[in-house]
């Protein structure tokens, strides 16, 4: 880990950005030289890692054998391996949007434009957790390599996306679902019309959960001129986002009928159909503070998914 720059500001619980986890570890547990650097992999937000583990947790299940032990071990590198690589993305990330965090109210704590981390620090920290990553994938076949390298491309391209385009969330969801494609390939050693249906599915549903947490700073991203879909949206944002929920729900029907999955899998489809109701329906676009609720709900809705998948 770099040392802390003395020109840099050191941290503390007060600047801690405005959607963590009120007394997370983070902040509890880890020295304070520490803490700038766990926040710029955002472990003081679980919430993004469990998206960007979900759908390779689904393809596991997925394509898992009728009749063999379950992998666990897999599944416990998918988890790893989610975990330093949404840190090394989001820390790219933070270090590309350097300028606009610092003008933004939710983002402005974070630690590049804190002055908590500097950008060489930052640099230094991506490259330590993609090479974690790296270890991790290297015990996977050739052909889950070869995806996992190819995913590279899709995290560089995303923090550039809401410059030129009003669908940066698109972009967000072939990065965060490519687990699903990788994690079928690394059980099963190929690819079929069910991995790329779930491919689908997940692309979908991260335009509708990030269109909601989109919503928190519809305001602040219009001053600055940072595009997404909920400022595209606009007061429609609600029926979008029940429009993407409902083809996330097809795109897995569509999955589970190629796969020949059993009824306990359209019960958990059901119960996610249920919980994809309740967000849309009770959501709040003008609430920050819902918008949010409701953006971290979307891990019981993947893990309601994944559920379905592993007794279908």
């Amino acid at each position: 880990m770099a040392k802390p720059d003395p020109e840099v500001t050191p941290p503390g619980p007060d600047l801690a950005p405005a959607d963590a986890l009120p007394d997370h570890w983070v902040a509890r547990w880890l020295p304070a030289a520490w803490q700038p650097y766990a926040r710029l992999s955002r472990l003081d937000r679980p919430i993004g890692t469990w998206l960007l583990l979900l759908p390779g947790w689904w393809a596991l299940a997925l394509a898992h054998p009728a009749g063999q032990p379950f992998d666990w071990y897999l599944l416990l590198l998918f988890g790893i391996g989610a975990l330093v690589m949404r840190g090394a993305g989001c820390t790219f990330n933070d270090i590309v949007d350097r300028d606009f965090d610092g003008r933004v109210a939710r983002t402005r704590l974070r630690p590049i434009p804190a002055g908590q981390v500097s950008v060489r620090q930052a640099w230094i920290w991506l490259v330590a957790q993609s090479l974690v990553g790296l270890a991790i994938l290297v015990q996977m076949n050739d052909l889950a390599i070869l995806l996992g390298i190819a995913s590279l491309g899709l995290v560089a391209v995303y923090p550039f996306m809401k410059r030129i385009t009003w669908w940066p969330q698109f972009f967000l969801g072939l990065a965060f679902n490519w687990g699903a494609v990788l994690g079928y390939a690394a059980v099963a050693g190929r690819l079929d019309w069910a991995t790329l249906a779930m491919y689908a599915a997940g692309i979908v549903w991260t335009l509708g959960y990030d269109t909601i947490y989109a919503l928190q700073d519809k305001e602040d991203d219009a001053l600055i001129g940072v595009k997404s879909t909920a400022r595209l949206f606009g007061r429609r944002a609600r029926w979008w986002i029940a429009g993407f929920f409902d083809l996330t729900l097809l795109g897995l029907a569509v999955t589970g009928g190629l796969a020949g999955l059993h009824w306990p899998f359209w019960a958990g489809l059901g119960a996610a159909a249920v919980h994809f109701t309740w967000q849309t329906v009770t959501l709040k676009p003008d609430d920050s503070d819902d918008c949010l609720v409701k953006f971290r709900a979307n891990r019981d809705a993947g893990l309601i998914i994944f559920a379905a998948f592993l007794l279908g």
